[in-house]
């Protein structure tokens, strides 16, 4: 299933029922697991594995080198997991040295027209990239996240599971997991109610996170001292600790915060 205007290089690892169309070209260092659908023009370079049944569409460059100054041909990955939909002209970049050597894409992911994934990115299974959306390097996305259309994701910044960003947002800061971001730059409009409504949590979980955030983003005392106000008072919410964890956890970036005028 090989068309005949297709270059594959030796020493690349196909699997079974892998379709390669015309005019694609598959580095020596490629593993295209079972299933593997290549459209047409499609060029994998590198040291990329890309798992079954992911579907990559005309004109994708995946696993070429990092668009990083520091980067000297060092024999980093790309990963991108099973299930996965790449779109046209998608591009994605393999890790560097000082990032961990890995870009990992997950299983299940929606990566829409124009989309691109640097170097060290860490993206989460279910994500959703919409047209013309952009992440700098080290960007982490956790699972179910939804980054909109023409939307900017500044490096090391992460973006927490269920979470929303909305169109032409730029994102400097890390957004909570289950928020709403949008703007330039990108603020907190509270929590990703549709997302959540959409993936089946309860109307109580919902209640509760709301009366977390109001708390987390409350204007009296520090953002310790309202964690730890949060922890006592729904500390038994699994949904709840999501936020606090990712919270506390180490970062490069501040926490995305609602504006002035949301908090009023």
């Amino acid at each position: 299933m090989i068309h005949p205007t297709a270059i594959v290089e030796d020493g690349a690892r196909i699997g079974e029922n892998v379709s390669i169309g015309p005019y694609c070209v598959v580095g020596a260092d490629v593993t295209l697991g079972d299933g593997v659908t290549l459209a047409s023009h499609v060029v994998v370079n590198g040291r990329t594995d890309i798992g079954a049944n992911t579907r990559v569409y005309p004109f994708a460059s995946i696993g070429h080198q990092p668009q990083d100054m520091k980067y000297k041909g060092e024999p980093s990955e790309l990963f991108i997991g099973c299930n996965t939909i790449i779109r046209e002209h998608v591009t994605m970049n393999p890790g560097t040295e000082g990032g961990g050597m890995v870009t990992r894409v997950g299983n299940n992911c929606l990566i829409m027209v124009g989309s691109h994934v640097a170097h060290d990115c860490q993206i989460g299974d279910h994500v959703i990239l919409v047209n013309n959306a952009t992440l700098g390097g080290h960007v982490r996305i956790e699972e179910w996240a939804i980054i909109g259309g023409l939307s900017a994701v500044h490096q090391f910044a992460r973006i927490g599971r269920h979470a929303m960003v909305g169109g032409m947002s730029g994102v400097e800061n890390d957004v909570i997991p289950y928020g709403h971001a949008i703007g330039n730059r990108a603020n907190l409009r509270g929590l990703n109610i549709v997302g959540l409504k959409r993936h089946g949590f309860s109307r109580d979980t919902i209640h509760t996170l709301r009366k977390a955030y109001r708390l987390l983003f409350a204007p009296e005392g520090t953002m310790t001292e309202r964690l730890a106000d949060v922890v006592e008072a729904f500390g038994d919410s699994e949904q709840v600790m999501d936020i606090v964890d990712f919270i506390r956890a180490d970062s490069s970036r501040a926490i995305c915060q609602p504006s002035l005028e949301d908090a009023a």
